[in-house]
């Protein structure tokens, strides 16, 4: 008789139990280029039996066609499933792989060497426990080495095996082997490991992979599947304070509305009391909704739905917590941050941080350090460029709730997104909120915008003039200016070489001066609205980032882009201060049109075609405008 599937339940009931008992390790490979990252995992899911008979086959056929290894299989292919992988031989994104032993379950992500996928390197790392740091015998440390040592130990990774790979090639020689050992214990002892474990391999011929080498006798440690087997991993989430990013309000019918999200991190019962992080508002939990029904107690990564006693106010992006023991809320704060962009992170520029549960504009307030990733020293810097690492103080637009990284990987950590393009330009973990942010609170202010504006029985309006040097930008501002004046409008102009006098007189012309050049300005124009003026800023401001961060200080409808639209030749033909003649000569550095970007608006208000037209006839025009849009209100 064939056998059923009722005869085989028990047994695979009792499998699936003891499978779902075993200890979960998360490791990345990281290291330099060409150190066999992505062998080494080959080897592990090779001596695992972890491949089938038919992915063998393909594998041998594909080392035939792209393998590096001869005659002998290159595992490599196994993690290298991108075809441009396959002919470059190099590891672009991050592979990840299950695979498990009789003792544990592992998912390992295979990440690039390349300094340029250092951002894919960060990415593996952030929910790893353990990093398979590989060196390359006949190289030794390398800076990738030192980076990659470095940004796992920033993610919070405690535990390092460093790899010795290809071994074999430097006739397993113990001293090559030692050599290698006391540079990296020298680098990254004050990195903060728990625990660093090297080990001699050769990853092609499997030497110290899963069985021990009979090539080096000498060699008295784990191997490379024992200590993973073995090493601690950190199963103490759930011992944390609890924290719950609220993903998702879900509302059905009337009769429900649960909060739905992963916990972080700690323990929830029913009858349990959570704060909601931001208001304070408390309440009591009265359901924990799941797929498969109820439960009465939910823990660390487990995915919920909490239906609380009262009807308080949560909103996705907000943090369920636990009342005794709460996070920090706060909208300035420092943390390092390690940059991915080729264009370089600008202090004073506007970016969007991205927390687990929250979305707020934000700006880099001050960048304190860069990090030298070789020596670690702390470095002087205006700019962080591509992989590079910093510490920095942010401030955001709306306060956001975290604990500090070292405390909770979840709720500790962010990602900054350039607003224009979209693309992740960097990430940060959090040390904690400055104290300014807790001593600093709004006053409440009776006599306001509104009461200014009707004192003045006009709107208020900011209009931001931008175009190149000598395109007329303060000709027009200020025949309007005049304008506005005879009509008994209260106006105020703001003159970019004016201003360089004063207010930013310490401000030079590179790329983060002009940031923060229009940053101060920015804020004095919003000071000025507020006081019920319609203020006129003549500013190159060449930059779209500087313009939009402008743009959302005011209320909805104040801004109004003018852009003055007059061809870099004819501003250079005017040259009213000699400014371009200068500059083509190379005796002005960072010169807008000629050395140093401009911008054009992609949708301004206005554009103003210059070329053949009386600056009093565009003033007039500007003019018509502000009368069609912004009339007096009664």
């Amino acid at each position: 008789m064939d056998a059923t599937i009722e005869d085989f339940s028990g047994d695979m009931i009792e499998y699936l139990a003891a499978q779902e008992q075993k200890s979960l390790l998360r490791f990345l490979t990281c290291g330099s280029v060409d150190d066999g990252k992505s062998t080494l995992i080959g080897r592990l899911l090779y001596d695992t039996k972890l491949i089938f008979e038919d992915q063998l086959a393909a594998l041998e056929s594909d080392s035939a066609r792209h393998g590096t290894t001869g005659t002998d299989i290159d595992f490599a292919l196994l993690v290298d499933g991108l075809e441009s992988e396959r002919e470059q031989g190099i590891t672009i994104d991050v592979a990840y792989r299950f695979f498990a032993t009789a003792k544990r379950k592992f998912i390992v992500a295979d990440t690039p060497g390349h300094e340029e996928y250092t951002r894919n390197m960060a990415t593996g790392a952030s929910t790893a426990d353990l990093a398979v740091v590989l060196v390359d015998s006949r190289q030794g440390i390398l800076p990738q080495t030192r980076r990659h040592s470095y940004i796992a130990s920033l993610l919070g990774i405690r535990h390092i095996v460093v790899a010795i790979n290809k071994i074999d090639l430097m006739s397993y020689s113990e001293d090559v082997y030692d050599r290698i050992v006391a540079d990296y214990l020298e680098f990254a002892k004050d990195l903060g490991f728990e625990t660093i474990v090297p080990i001699p391999m050769s990853a092609r011929y499997g030497d110290n992979v899963t069985m021990r080498s009979e090539h080096m006798d000498w060699y008295k440690g784990p191997v490379l599947l024992e200590h993973l087997e073995t090493v601690p991993v950190e199963t103490d989430m759930a011992d944390k304070a609890f924290r719950m990013p609220v993903q998702l309000v879900s509302r059905p019918d009337l009769n429900f509305r649960g909060f739905a999200g992963q916990v972080a991190s700690g323990r929830v019962g029913v009858g349990d009391e959570v704060v909601v992080a931001k208001s304070g508002q408390a309440s009591k939990v009265s359901r924990i909704v799941t797929m498969d029904g109820d439960l009465e107690r939910a823990e660390a990564g487990q995915a919920v739905t909490l239906v609380l006693e009262d009807e308080i106010e949560v909103s996705r992006g907000n943090i369920l917590v636990a009342p005794e023991d709460r996070p920090a809320v706060a909208d300035q704060f420092q943390a390092r941050v390690i940059w991915f962009d080729a264009a370089p992170m600008i202090p004073g520029r506007s970016y969007l941080l991205r927390t687990e549960a929250d979305s707020t504009p934000a700006t880099i307030t001050a960048l304190k350090y860069q990090v030298d990733v070789n020596s670690f020293a702390h470095e002087a810097a205006k700019a962080l460029n591509m992989n590079e690492v910093g510490v920095c103080n942010l401030s955001t637009q709306s306060p956001i709730v975290f604990d500090p990284y070292g405390d909770n990987r979840v709720t500790g950590n962010f990602v900054i997104i350039d607003r224009l393009t979209n693309r992740t330009v960097g990430a940060g973990m959090i040390d904690f909120a400055l104290r300014r942010s807790q001593n600093v609170h709004w006053q409440a202010i009776e006599v306001n915008k509104q009461a200014h504006a009707a004192l003045k029985a006009q709107k208020p309006a900011v209009l931001w003039f931008t175009g190149l040097s000598g395109s007329g930008k303060s000709t027009i501002a200020n025949t309007l200016e005049k304008i506005l004046h005879a009509k008994g409008k209260h106006t105020y102009l703001l003159d970019g070489d004016n201003i360089r006098h004063g207010l930013n007189r310490d401000l030079g012309f590179t790329a983060e001066d002009r940031v923060e050049n229009i940053r101060r300005i920015a804020e004095v124009a919003k000071l000025m609205a507020d006081a019920g003026l319609i203020v006129l800023v003549s500013f190159i401001s060449p930059f779209r980032s500087e313009r939009r961060l402008a743009r959302e200080m005011m209320d909805d409808g104040e801004f109004v882009e003018v852009f003055v639209d007059t061809p870099l030749e004819v501003c250079a033909e005017r040259d009213p201060k000699g400014l371009y003649k200068k500059a083509m000569a190379g005796e002005i550095a960072n010169f807008t049109g000629i050395s140093s970007p401009y911008e054009v608006p992609e949708k301004p208000e206005m554009c103003l075609l210059t070329e053949n037209t009386q600056p009093v006839d565009l003033a007039s025009m500007i003019d018509d405008y502000l009368t069609a849009h912004f009339q007096n209100e009664d």
